[in-house]
Formats: structure tokens, C-alpha cells, sequence
């Protein structure tokens, strides 16, 4: 069996939580509660930040992976 790259890795986890961020968006925005609109502002932000944060994951996987080659020759 083939070991997943930490590449993949993230981008199936990072799948799995915008999907779940997005459906608790559209839930929290259709549901009245109390705190209700504190909570869809905190997923509006997570909807935005988390594939920013993502990004810069993987970015920094690749710049580590390049020092690693380059140390390496």
C-alpha cells in the first residue's frame, strides 16, 4: 500500500473541513439562537482563513522539502 505525500494529506483534511465549514455556514445561517450571529461571523472567518492557513502550509512543506534537497547535494 502507497504512503500518502503530507501533500495529499492536506488536501483531503483541508477538503474535509471546508466542506464541513461551509454546511455549518449554511445551517448557522438559517438557524435563530442566541450567539447565533456571533457564530456565523466566526464561520465566515474560518471559511476565508482556513484555506489561507492551508496555503501557507503547503508552501512551507515545499520551501522545507527545497532546503532539504539543497543540504542534501
Amino acid at each position: 500500500m502507497k504512503i500518502p505525500k503530507p501533500k495529499q494529506i492536506a488536501a483531503l483534511i483541508s477538503i474535509g473541513l471546508l466542506v464541513a465549514l461551509y454546511l455549518a455556514t449554511l445551517i448557522v445561517a438559517f438557524l435563530e439562537f442566541p450567539g447565533a450571529d456571533r457564530l456565523f461571523a466566526a464561520l465566515l472567518v474560518a471559511d476565508i482563513g482556513l484555506p489561507i492557513l492551508l496555503w501557507i502550509y503547503l508552501w512551507l512543506i515545499k520551501k522545507v522539502r527545497e532546503r532539504r534537497e539543497e543540504s542534501e547535494d
